[in-house]
């Protein structure tokens, strides 16, 4: 089973601890789960390269969660298509 590489831009708000919560909650064993902290210059250079334009944010496999472009605030199932908590 290969692992799922999940990213969770966050700047340390209440609004980023409830979604790192959210992710940590529906994880599974193949999901391998970091924290990026938006004050470290390369995360925040990071960030931009991915197109997130606010945070909380939720990167998997590289790739911007649908749940995270424009207005929206990452959610459960969103999260889930993206593939979080589901064997890779």
């Amino acid at each position: 089973m290969s692992k799922r590489t999940v990213e969770i831009f966050s700047a340390g708000c209440p609004a980023c601890k409830g979604t790192i919560q959210l992710v940590n909650n529906i994880a599974c064993p193949s999901c391998d789960v970091s924290v990026l902290d938006m004050k470290d210059p390369t995360v925040s250079k990071r960030a931009k390269d991915l197109g997130i334009t606010r945070v909380p944010a939720v990167v998997v496999n590289g790739k911007l969660a649908d749940c995270c472009v424009g207005s929206s605030c990452p959610t459960e199932a969103g999260l889930r298509t993206a593939g979080v908590g589901s064997a890779a």
